[in-house]
């Protein structure tokens, strides 16, 4: 990890963790391991972002307009915000998607920041090269943020220990880390950050 890099956690929100209207199991268990990234990185000075599903009340995300989900994530409701014991600091820059009736958003690089900056335009900005990803969930929204990524030129490292997945079907979070490998992604954990000299 250099001044090039930088940890991006996405959708860590309540709708996302147990009691959530669209829970992951155990997506809270991110919560910990990724607070122990947050301070790796923040005790070194590094960029932390933190993506979030950030929907209208009407999207054609939900079922309910046609869409595939049920409503969650809803701008300002409780279930959008992050979870509570997410340590983030104060700079954390916060990246919102699925803006408009129209967008899904499942790639944190659909998203915009709190002026309407893309992350890619955010990233750019700072000369960030290499990305640290976790958070919710592996088989949507962290292998769309890692591949767009990827496609983008950035080297990008998936934190295995920090992702939990949906797994409609059985199997679906393994062949999303299998696909995230097999296009570039460096799978590893905290404690592989922690050996590197």
């Amino acid at each position: 990890m250099d001044s090039k890099s930088a940890l991006l956690i996405i959708d860590v929100q309540n709708d996302f963790c147990p009691g959530g209207a669209l829970a992951v199991k155990d997506g809270d268990g991110v919560v910990e391991i990724l607070n122990r990234y947050i301070d790796l990185f923040r005790k070194k000075g590094l960029l932390i972002l933190a993506s979030r599903d950030w929907h209208p009340a009407e999207s054609r995300h939900f079922k309910q307009f046609g869409g595939a989900w049920p409503i969650h994530c809803v701008q300002n409701t409780e279930g959008a915000q992050f979870h509570p014991k997410l340590d983030l600091p104060e700079n954390t820059r916060v990246i919102s998607s699925g803006l408009k009736i129209d967008e899904d958003g499942y790639s944190a690089f659909d998203g915009v920041d709190e002026e309407s900056i893309s992350l890619a335009e955010v990233l750019k900005k700072l000369s960030i090269q290499e990305l640290y990803i976790g958070g919710i969930a592996t088989d949507y929204c962290v292998k769309e943020t890692v591949l767009d990524g990827l496609k983008l030129g950035f080297k990008v490292n998936l934190l295995s220990d920090a992702v939990r997945g949906v797994n409609l079907k059985p199997g679906d979070s393994q062949r999303a880390l299998d696909e995230m490998r097999s296009k570039g992604a460096k799978i590893i954990t905290f404690q592989d950050l922690r050996n590197e000299k």
